[in-house]
């Protein structure tokens, strides 16, 4: 099996398991199992990336393989960033290292500090 990221779920509409493939999100399929949908949205994803190389185009790349900076900026209104900055002061932590800890949803006293996020 390729890797892609393949979110499978259950679909009241359907009455069935519907795969999806993130990097290629207009093929879907369904099935009676989740182990069928996901055999089925592999291998339809396996046959579109096949016929997109042979028109010479590029594949998706997968999730797992693309490069992250471990940067990204997020716009918010002054009043959270106030209470952020204000949370983080409370905590005795940088700002970056609160918005961080919120987003992965850790407690500070786990471990935090030890996988070098500041």
């Amino acid at each position: 099996m390729n890797r892609y990221a393949y979110p499978i779920g259950w679909s009241p509409d359907e009455e069935a398991y519907v795969g999806s493939c993130i990097e290629v999100p207009f093929l879907k399929r369904a099935a009676q199992t989740a182990q069928q949908a996901l055999i089925d949205i592999a291998e339809a994803v396996d046959q579109h990336v096949a016929d997109a190389q042979a028109c010479g185009e590029e594949a998706p790349t997968p999730l797992s393989e693309r490069s992250y900076s471990g940067m990204f900026v997020v716009r918010t209104s002054s009043q959270l960033h106030g209470r952020l900055a204000l949370e983080a002061a409370e905590q005795r932590v940088s700002m970056n290292q609160w918005v961080v800890q919120k987003l992965s949803g850790r407690d500070l006293g786990s471990g935090f500090g030890s996988f070098g996020f500041d």
